[in-house]
């Protein structure tokens, strides 16, 4: 043995009956959020400069499109082909640009998530090649996992065509499809090399699905900036009506603060028990499937931040009357914060919603954890709740006459 190995072994070897080797390594992670439009035009760069921050020669790339947005823009595959075509820099497309159904129906089905990994699989792509999404969070949280599980990890770029995924789930590390009856059960955090922010998908967005991405906004804005869900008070009546310069600010901050957030708060991976970007979502989950997934996500993310809002003032958290301000802006948004769901019962006669806690607890692992408030724009966590003030909560959400 070299005296070099020899004393460098000296250092971490124990010599009792028992030997304890410690393995540490870092991995760092960076990849661009680019906000940009009209990205496959001719004259556009960002998309090949997100191919090419890599090393390598040969940027093979598999694209995947939301069947409804090529639905609004017939087009696009022919307009994906013919850009990675003429990008040069090794760049070039791996056989036809697939369409596939999204919606979270495309991640209930394992078939699929097969196909799709065995379309890598007979395009020849390896570590060096990239996977493009482009569509909603549900098609990016699929697609991120075919290429996540295939190869041990396939290079992913994300290009969000919802508010919700633009400014929420397509720039965080997570990827994922439903499985056993729950959301999200099988998925991976592997981070994208590059999201592409497109304003142009916006446009032809139904405003149902522009209304729903403005509650991660007023989620991120109660936990994290107070100032920002000051701004999104004053800009409400604007944000109802889809107004293109406050509906890209609100992409655009709530996207920064969702990222400051994986950044900075330590726990980017979700190795602990906490988790406030979460905050609303224990409730939200569980009403979409007991909606039948007739809530979309943001629908169900409103409901469930009214709910813990209130909660965090029957809980003496949060002041009176913060609770108000809330369900005030979020009605001045356009959501409606009740559905049927709310109020299920099991044959036990308790509220089926109730269950959503414990399935939130063994998501996370460890102890449950709740994201709550104690002013607008700064979380507490805790780790009960009480049922009894869940039902109050639900009953001050209940809809009085009519409205």
């Amino acid at each position: 043995m070299g005296k070099a190995l020899g004393d460098a072994l000296s250092k971490i070897e124990s010599y009792s009956e028992e030997r304890t080797f410690i393995q540490r390594f870092s991995v760092s992670y960076d990849f661009p959020v680019y906000f940009a439009r009209d990205i496959f035009s001719e004259t556009s760069s960002v998309l090949a400069e997100a191919l090419t921050r890599t090393p390598g020669t040969r940027r093979r790339t598999a694209v995947f499109v939301d069947e409804g947005v090529v639905r609004e823009m017939p087009d696009l595959p022919r307009r994906i082909a013919a850009y990675l075509g003429s990008a040069g820099n090794g760049i070039e497309l791996a056989g036809p640009v697939e369409i596939i159904a999204g919606g979270e129906g495309c991640k209930n089905d394992p078939g699929l998530v097969l196909d799709l990994q065995q379309t890598l699989v007979d395009a020849g792509l390896d570590r060096h090649s990239y996977v493009l999404g482009v569509g909603g969070g549900a098609l990016l949280d699929l697609i991120g996992y075919v290429a996540a599980t295939t190869h041990r990890g396939i290079r992913h770029i994300r290009v969000p065509t919802t508010v919700l995924a633009q400014n929420d789930s397509g720039v965080g590390v997570k990827n994922g499809v439903n499985a056993f009856g729950c959301k999200n059960m099988l998925g991976t955090f592997v981070p994208p090399v590059a999201v592409i922010n497109d304003s142009a998908f916006i446009d032809i967005l139904p405003g149902r699905d522009k209304r729903a991405g403005m509650a991660e906004a007023v989620k991120v804005a109660l936990i994290r900036d107070g100032a920002f869900f000051d701004w999104l008070e004053e800009k409400a009546g604007a944000l109802s009506l889809f107004a293109s310069e406050p509906l890209d600010h609100l992409i655009r901050h709530c996207a920064l603060l969702h990222m400051r957030q994986i950044a900075t708060g330590g726990d980017p991976f979700e190795r602990g028990s906490g988790r406030p970007l979460d905050f609303g979502h224990w409730s939200a989950h569980k009403l979409e499937g007991l909606s039948g997934y007739e809530l979309r996500h943001g629908e169900a993310v409103a409901i469930g931040v009214a709910l813990d809002t209130r909660y965090s003032v029957l809980a003496g958290l949060l002041p009176p009357g913060e609770d108000l301000r809330v369900r005030a802006l979020l009605h001045r948004l356009g959501f409606t914060l009740w559905h049927p769901a709310c109020e299920a019962r099991n044959e036990n006669g308790e509220l089926k919603l109730l269950a959503g806690l414990e399935e939130f607890r063994e998501h996370l692992g460890g102890e449950l954890t709740v994201t709550l408030l104690s002013a607008i724009g700064t979380s507490v966590d805790v780790n009960t709740m009480d049922s009894a003030l869940i039902e109050q909560a639900i009953d001050w959400l209940r809809p009085q006459d009519g409205v």
